[in-house]
């Protein structure tokens, strides 16, 4: 761990970003030059205190976590990124596995989005990061582990999941999260990574293994969904998909089907993230 350089690449990463690059107001009487710690501390899900014992040469390890969480706080390119891992002592994330984190251009586009709901996954259907109206719509889908950051695993596995979709939507969830994946074992044809998630989920779910074997194929690109929400109750929401280059990760873009739907995403906004106490069940987004 290189702490000197590690300091000085975060100080002044932070003050290169200006706060509306992330979505917050620049403020007539700030004194600081791009971030305050406070602000970067608040986007990374950390301490202040551990932002500045970092900045100041003197912390322990972070773990490859808080780097990631950094690293999108500070809006850090795929080469910066990779920099900030070295620095700290740890090797970047592969290319093709589970450890993956959002392109730094895709997180600008969530915070241009503003109170559009958008959402940016990966191949596999992990959530890698989401913008505050997409919070307040499905919940924070970040902070799963295993096998449960793929929205198909827990989707066929745990009943939540499914109770949030209108009954009569399901199947056709189903049916689409299936045949998704399918295309995706084959453009990644031979990575132990899917073969194994599809292996975990013919093991688990009756339902999966149904439909795995009618081999029905379709890449989503565009959808039309319903939400049922805790608080507000339906939501329509048409769903855009936009696909990075190497088809690796995605951007989900979220908008209102009708004016029903807008009036309560806008109620959603008023009300603030209070709706999802801890251990509501999560609302399947792809």
């Amino acid at each position: 761990m290189q702490r000197d350089q590690l300091a000085d690449f975060l100080r002044r990463r932070r003050e290169a970003i200006r706060p509306a690059e992330v979505g917050l107001a620049d403020g007539r009487r700030r004194r600081t030059t791009g971030l305050r710690r406070e602000e970067v501390a608040m986007l990374a899900g950390m301490s202040v205190d551990y932002v500045v014992r970092l900045e100041q040469g003197r912390s322990s390890q972070p773990s490859t976590q808080l780097l990631g969480a950094l690293a999108r706080a500070l809006r850090l390119s795929d080469d910066e990124r990779d920099h900030l891992f070295h620095l700290a002592g740890h090797q970047p994330p592969p290319a093709d596995g589970v450890a993956r984190l959002a392109r730094a251009g895709l997180i600008r586009m969530l915070d241009l989005l503003g109170d559009t709901p958008a959402v940016v996954l990966s191949d596999l259907g992990e959530c890698l990061a989401q913008n505050r109206a997409a919070v307040l719509l499905t919940g924070d889908h970040t902070g799963f582990s295993g096998d449960r950051r793929y929205i198909a695993y827990r989707w066929f596995t745990e009943p939540a999941a499914r109770a949030v979709c209108p009954p009569e939507d399901r199947e056709h969830q189903d049916r689409q999260l299936v045949a998704d994946l399918r295309a995706t074992v084959g453009r990644r044809s031979g990575d132990p990574t899917v073969a194994g998630l599809v292996d975990r989920l013919r093991a688990a779910s009756a339902d999966f293994r149904r439909l795995w074997a009618e081999h029905e194929v379709a890449v989503r690109r565009a959808d039309h969904k319903t939400f049922l929400h805790p608080r507000v109750g339906r939501l329509t929401m048409d769903c855009e998909t936009l696909v990075t280059p190497d088809q690796r990760q995605l951007l989900l873009v979220l908008t209102p089907a009708d004016a029903e739907a807008r009036e309560r995403l806008e109620l959603l906004r008023v009300l603030g993230i209070e709706e999802f106490p801890t251990g509501a069940p999560d609302t399947p987004v792809r």
